[in-house]
């Protein structure tokens, strides 16, 4: 609580990294579902 200004700027920075992140871990796990079901 010391230091609000930095941890919103840590978050909006990290914000964008992590919704990046998630997404790419989005499009993998869809891409193996996908995969299982057509080689199955």
């Amino acid at each position: 609580m010391s230091k609000p200004k930095h941890d919103i700027s840590f978050w909006t920075k990290y914000s964008k990294f992590a919704t990046t992140e998630i997404l790419m871990y989005l499009i993998m796990v869809i891409g193996i579902a996908l995969g299982i079901l057509l080689l199955s």
